[in-house]
């Protein structure tokens, strides 16, 4: 058994050195390690990755140049329904100054200018514009701005609205403009005013 042993170790040792001779060149001299062979493959697996993140980080400034452009141009235009509602009512408003320009013609020119500010009302309110209701009810300082005091009349509940100077508007359900309004004082509240 030792012998066969021996033989097989033999014939693995010479398949052995038959492959190596079968590897070396024609020279009968092994393979010299030339640096420049093995290196090459490294460097080109480290440059892909390097290549595609460059690519990446142009991609990426590209979108966020786009998406700001987008940005503005939507910020420039974002108005252009309203306004484009809005024209009507000028050329309306301009025929009117026309009409009263032309000798006795004051009727015409009252119901136009009715018409036009019904229409320009209207197209507030598509855009979410609507008055804020004020003479009559409670002074509210989230919606009204008080701009003068006076005696409140028989009958009258002090810190309630009496007059509109300017009308509020909501957006909404934001205020847009609070309403400028005059409001009735207790009588001690405005005679401490005056003094």
């Amino acid at each position: 058994m030792y012998n066969k042993r021996k033989s097989s170790e033999k014939t693995d040792e010479s398949d052995i050195a038959g492959n190596a001779d079968s590897m070396m060149p024609e020279g009968g001299e092994p393979p010299s390690n030339n640096e420049e062979q093995a290196p090459a493959a490294p460097a080109e697996e480290v440059q892909a990755p390097a290549d595609q993140y460059l690519r990446l980080a142009a991609e990426f400034e590209n979108y966020k140049k786009r998406a700001q452009k987008d940005q503005l141009e939507y910020i420039k235009y974002a108005n252009e329904r309203l306004l484009r509602d809005l024209l009507p009512v000028l050329d309306n408003l301009q025929r009117a100054l026309e009409h009263a320009q032309q000798p006795g013609s004051t009727n015409g020119l009252v119901e136009g200018v009715g018409l036009t500010c019904k229409q320009y009302m209207e197209t507030l309110s598509r855009f979410g514009v609507k008055p804020i209701p004020s003479v009559g009810l409670p002074f509210d300082p989230a919606v009204h701005q008080a701009v003068a005091m006076v005696d409140a009349k028989e009958g009258q509940e002090p810190n309630t609205i009496v007059a509109e100077h300017e009308k509020g508007y909501y957006l909404y359900d934001r205020v847009l403009r609070p309403a400028m309004v005059t409001v009735a004082a207790s009588n001690k509240a405005a005679e401490n005013q005056e003094q």
